[in-house]
């Protein structure tokens, strides 16, 4: 038999039941002022009670008629009726008679006028059994455990004896108040006076150590029972789904099945329950088949599970068909439907229900408004949400939890933080899940800092958080990057213990990674028990965005060895470190899986293979992967227009912006940094002066830090350096180092001192830890032949300790990447990587180069400097990828800095002496060297 074994019973379980019974201990004994409870009963007459009523007026009645008569008020819960009833009994005489008495106290009990019912037993010279167990049950029915648990206590002193009927309700009360200890001495009483093998007692039993926590012994006592009926496993059925372990429910279920016990509608509704807790649809269409198998599909009670089960489960039109079946829906009917819309994000579909349910003429209740509020939130409809809060105060409904944080939940969706904040001020009760609706609702509205400050207040008051308060937080924290916040909410879990909640691992991976600490998100990886696919992705992303592409490859085969299916998210973010790192080959790996997993139709898989492979040099594939992206947005088209640009086509991304324009796609201030690149790269200069001028005019952009440097720097390739300085005085905000870069870069190309000096002199203000400033300055010196300033510049690095950053070239050959830097004789085939150098420089001098070694600053000999370029870093990358990868296929090499000219020239040479295409990426743009030219057209 397949139970929890949630720990092992050391002693017999008998040996703990022979304890004294020990009574609650409360300061004061428990009774109801009789007033307070009727205002709640119902106080019209029932007709039948009324014609008895006259009847006891115009003759003596018997003690019969008087039992009869309470019998049916007590049915009725008819208060008024009752206690004329036995104002009539004390006037005739008859209120002495113990079966009367008996009555009484079942009938008072029963419709809450447990004062009364109490004193009747109090004045009572030998209460007996029957109504001390009408009492007991009373209280149980009421849910007033500790009360009944009481009452028995005193029963228990005076030395009554509980029975088969007293048993039940009061195990039932030690199941309401989760006391085992109290309820392990009842049972020890039931033992002892012989009533455990009764089966009411026993499967009550069964539900009270379930409910109490106790699956150990209450499997056990199930077990036990001789004789076992569908009742007693209705009873364990009810426990185990009441306390979630669904799919222990269920794998009873089907052993109650193969004992050949036959189910009726509560076991099936239960089950049915489990499988919608369980979000196992299969499992839940066969419980089904018990239902029409069995006759019971037409149960109400049958009927709402199944359609709650489907609406959670299924799909909608599963849960709309089962609704459909219902004859005459009630209250439940319709809620389970309508959340069942809401759940499947059907707004307008949920309020026209809400609508068809008042015309059927059922009135909404609480559950009803909460899903109302729900739609609304969801569809951002304020006005409607401020009319069902209207009707809410209208009605004078008690305060309700849920419809309350329903109200804060809406009123934050719809951006009215301070309704919301009204709502939380009005709360009776404040629990931790109204302060999360509030504090996730300024998160939500982009106040985070109001959010974290909120939760420090909640948190120095001790209200509490669990983990979707933390998650809020965090989300944040990582808006705001502020690491310290971050820091010390992972030390509050740490404290609390959530720190192994996957939800809190998955929120602190993704703050450390925005807070660019991915250190300290991979030692959280690490040291997480379970790793899931966010905390992957998330992982995986932080890894891509901070320039660690290779470590996230790395990471999706540890995901693949888990077995963990990638969504089109991972796959993106693995794009993009393939795009970062040139991993042309590997990106092509992940583009199959995407084919293999049907991500195709994924808007943001689409974009990323455009934007990995036109950063890998494949401008065709990227446009293959554009042609197939079904819903082409902004994103898509910035994208190809963008790898456009970086490959030099620049009049090809222009008539992709136009044809952008016809389809009706309206650029962003992205887009149109593209197309200017795009004229930048190509040297369109009139191009460029047309979208510039007209952006505001033609699209309603304000021209950015971005478009100016994309304008200047186009300006200043093209030798017009004057206007280029004057867009520069003329611009609405200070140049910024983008700018000043663009400047200094033009005056390289130009050879212009004077513009450098002042360019270099505003960036070294602007950005003194770049190096590359002072470099491209020395280089502009050394092209004008001015020597001793080229000195001074190197003595200024030397004094400031300034580095110039190293050129680095790597490139990927059987999923491997390769990595160079100048001169670099670490790799495991250095000496055929440099014999390859030599015979190349042999056939190059054949063909007419010549080695540049202007460009060269070191202080060496003509031929230490023919040396030193020989060796850069894309020389030997090149080098490498000739006598590693086949004859014929393209060579794709990636560089961190610009390419040198004496590279870009000797590469013309080289492609067309080894025939094949050389692909270089570097800090600007793509180059295509085939036949010996290039695609830049010696524009870069």
């Amino acid at each position: 038999m397949k139970r929890l074994k949630l720990h092992s019973l050391q002693d017999p379980l008998l040996q703990r039941l022979y304890l004294p019974f020990k009574p609650l201990t409360l300061s004061t004994h428990f009774a109801f002022p009789a007033k307070l409870i009727q205002t709640s009963t119902t106080l019209s007459r029932d007709p039948h009670t009324s014609s008895l009523l006259s009847l006891i007026q115009n003759g003596r009645p018997t003690s019969i008629f008087y039992s009869r008569i309470l019998s049916q008020c007590t049915a009725s819960k008819t208060v008024g009726e009752g206690m004329e009833i036995h104002a009539h009994m004390i006037r005739f005489g008859f209120s002495g008679d113990p079966n009367l008495r008996t009555h009484l106290v079942n009938f008072y009990s029963k419709c809450r006028c447990f004062g009364y019912a109490r004193k009747l037993l109090d004045e009572s010279t030998e209460p007996d059994l029957v109504s001390w167990s009408a009492l007991i049950s009373g209280y149980v029915q009421n849910k007033l455990g500790v009360e009944a648990l009481l009452a028995f206590h005193d029963m228990h002193l005076l030395g009554v004896k509980s029975n088969e009927f007293t048993f039940p309700s009061v195990l039932k009360a030690c199941s309401i108040t989760k006391d085992l200890n109290l309820g392990k001495q009842v049972h020890g009483i039931a033992v002892v006076t012989g009533f455990e093998s009764d089966v009411f007692v026993a499967n009550t039993l069964v539900v009270m150590y379930a409910k109490c926590g106790d699956f150990g012994d209450s499997s056990r006592l199930f077990d036990e029972i001789p004789q076992r009926d569908v009742v007693s496993w209705n009873a364990l059925f009810s426990c185990y789904v009441q306390s979630n372990f669904c799919r222990e429910a269920v794998e009873l279920f089907m052993e109650m099945i193969m004992s050949g016990i036959r189910p009726n509608e509560f076991t099936l509704s239960t089950i049915i329950n489990a499988c919608a807790g369980l979000v196992d649809g299969f499992q839940g269409k066969k419980i089904h088949g018990f239902f029409i198998k069995l006759g019971y599909e037409s149960d109400p009670f049958s009927a709402n599970a199944l359609v709650d089960m489907y609406a959670k489960v299924g799909g909608l039109e599963e849960a709309i068909s089962a609704f459909k079946e219902i004859a005459q829906p009630d209250i439940v009917s319709w809620n389970a439907i309508i959340a069942g819309c809401v759940h499947h994000e059907e707004y307008k579909w949920a309020l026209k229900l809400i609508m068809d349910m008042k015309r059927s003429g059922v009135c909404p209740n609480m559950f009803t408004f909460s899903s109302a509020l729900k739609a609304c939130a969801g569809l951002g409809l304020k006005e409607l949400g401020r009319q069902l809060h209207s009707s809410l105060i209208k009605i004078d409904a008690k305060s309700d939890l849920f419809v309350d944080v329903g109200l804060i939940d809406m009123y934050s969706k719809c951006e009215l933080m301070k309704d919301a904040k009204t709502v939380l001020s009005m709360m009776p009760k404040k629990n931790l899940i109204a302060w999360n609706a509030i504090i996730s609702g300024h998160s939500q509205n982009g106040e985070d800092i109001e959010a974290v400050l909120l939760f420090a207040d909640v948190y120095k008051e001790g209200i509490g958080f669990n983990r979707n308060t933390l998650s809020t937080v965090l989300k944040s924290t990582a808006s705001l990057h502020a690491i310290k916040v971050c820091e010390q909410v992972h030390a509050i879990s740490m404290k609390s213990g959530l720190q192994s909640d996957m939800y809190v691992i998955n929120s602190l991976l993704d703050t450390y990674s925005k807070c660019s600490q991915v250190k300290d998100a991979a030692k959280i990886f690490e040291e997480s028990p379970v790793g899931d696919l966010v905390a992957f992705t998330s992982m995986i992303t932080a890894y891509a965005q901070y320039g660690e592409g290779e470590e996230a490859l790395k990471l999706y085969l540890k995901m693949q060895d888990k077995g963990i299916t990638p969504d089109p998210f991972v796959c993106s973010s693995l794009l993009n470190a393939c795009a970062n790192l040139s991993a042309y080959e590997q990106g092509k790996q992940i583009h199959v899986h995407i084919l293999k997993f049907g991500f195709m139709s994924d808007v943001f898989a689409g974009n990323s293979l455009v934007n990995m492979y036109a950063k890998c040099g494949s401008i065709d594939d990227a446009d293959c992967s554009f042609s197939e992206i079904a819903e082409r947005g902004i994103v898509s088209w910035s994208a190809m227009i963008g790898g456009l640009a970086q490959h030099g086509h620049g009049e090809q991304a222009l008539k992709m912006f136009n044809k952008m324009l016809k389809e009706g796609v309206h650029p962003n201030h992205i887009t149109l940094v593209s197309v200017l690149c795009a004229c930048n790269h190509a040297g369109l200069v009139t191009e460029a002066r047309k979208y510039f001028e007209s952006m505001k005019e033609s699209f309603g952009i304000e021209p950015t830090q971005e478009h100016y440097a994309c304008m200047i720097d186009l300006l200043g390739r093209a030798g017009k350096l004057d206007e280029a300085m004057e867009l520069v005085d003329t611009m609405p905000f200070q140049a910024n180092g983008s700018v000043w870069g663009a400047l200094l870069g033009a005056a390289r190309i130009h050879k212009n001192v004077e513009l450098g000096q002042r360019a270099a002199k505003m960036l070294l203000a602007l950005e003194p830890e770049k190096s590359g400033t002072l470099v491209l300055l020395a280089n502009i010196y050394a092209s004008a032949s001015q020597w001793e300033n080229v000195a001074n510049v190197r003595r200024l690095m030397k004094y400031n300790k300034v580095k110039k950053e190293p050129g680095i070239s790597w490139l990927e050959v059987k999923d491997k990447v390769h990595t160079f830097i100048v001169g670099d004789r670490s790799h495991s085939r250095s000496k055929e990587i440099y014999t390859k150098l030599d015979e190349l420089s042999d056939l190059m001098s054949k063909a007419g180069y010549v080695p540049m070694v202007e460009i060269d600053l070191h202080d060496v000999e003509r031929s230490e400097k023919e040396k030193l370029l020989l060796h850069h870093s894309e020389k030997l990358a090149v080098a490498f990828a000739l006598i590693a990868t086949p004859p014929g296929a393209p060579i794709r090499v990636k560089k961190n800095l610009r390419v040198c000219v004496d590279c870009h020239t000797a590469f013309k040479f080289i492609c067309k002496i080894v025939s094949r295409e050389i692909i270089v990426r570097d800090v600007n743009r793509f180059h295509h060297f085939k036949d010996g030219s290039c695609s830049c057209g010696d524009y870069w």
